[in-house]
């Protein structure tokens, strides 16, 4: 008899993020899932490991833990040591459901990406979902997360039934459309786009006079491209989005030109 797959999810929204509720309800009938989340939201906090203070595991509910000031990445590297072993380890971890996108330069940013990236790192596949929204998250509350869970159930289990698709220290990056199932035309695999970023802050005065700063959202704009479709343009038609993502960051085209330059 074989033994059921092991799932491990997190995400960066928190461990009370309706997103991730969604994850598991949606991945429980394909394996074993385990849990181990951040305890506060830790948005564009980016591959970030926690080296200069301790973690505590604080278990919610069976399989379920919430990593208290962890990151996605410190929930995914610590999760290795505290429910898995060698000899047991994850079958995939998935990151997410996002509470937002997570396309083109946002990668970089994504604490969701990054948990994903931490699993390759470890040898085991990664996914990263994201939800877009619009209407500053109006469409969620309307549509909920029936097409992320959908498309994740639909990927995990061909991936089940064969094997990840990518090589080692690459995986995937999904970002779903904010439509109705009934109205999404399909996967499309694509490359990362290129955002266009405003420089959106705000200053402010605490009670007592003191200057702050918020650093504001910025509008979902990206740059046309030729060739290839990008995130941005697939989740603009109607698509879901898969891009493929490697950890090597090398310039490959520009290492004969800045041999010559040096």
């Amino acid at each position: 008899m074989l033994s059921r797959k092991q799932i491990l999810i997190t995400n960066d929204d928190g461990f009370e993020s309706e997103g991730l509720a969604a994850l598991v309800e949606a991945l429980k009938p394909l394996g074993h899932v385990s849990v181990v989340a951040p305890t506060t939201e830790k948005s564009a906090c980016g591959h970030s490991l926690s080296l200069t203070r301790p973690l505590n595991f604080v278990e919610v509910e069976k399989d379920f833990y919430k990593l208290d000031d962890g990151t996605p990445t410190d929930c995914v590297f610590l999760a290795l040591n505290k429910l898995f072993s060698k000899e047991n380890r994850p079958d995939i971890v998935i990151s997410g459901i996002n509470i937002g996108s997570n396309m083109g330069e946002d990668i970089t940013y994504s604490g969701t990406a990054s948990a994903a990236m931490e699993a390759v790192l470890q040898g085991i596949p990664g996914i990263a979902i994201s939800q877009v929204y619009k209407n500053h998250g109006e469409s969620i509350k309307e549509l909920g997360y029936d097409l992320a869970k959908e498309s994740i159930v639909t990927l995990v289990e061909k991936i089940f039934a064969s094997e990840f698709p990518l090589p080692s220290r690459k995986f995937l990056n999904i970002n779903i459309p904010p439509l109705p199932s009934s109205e999404c035309k399909g996967f499309k695999v694509t490359r990362a786009g290129n955002r266009l970023y405003a420089h959106h802050a705000e200053v402010h005065h605490n009670p007592r006079g003191k200057e702050y700063y918020w650093i504001g959202l910025p509008a979902l704009g990206w740059m046309e491209t030729e060739g290839h479709v990008t995130d941005f343009e697939a989740i603009n038609d109607g698509y879901v989005s898969i891009t493929p993502v490697q950890l090597d960051m090398t310039s490959y085209d520009d290492i004969s030109s800045l041999d010559a330059w040096l």
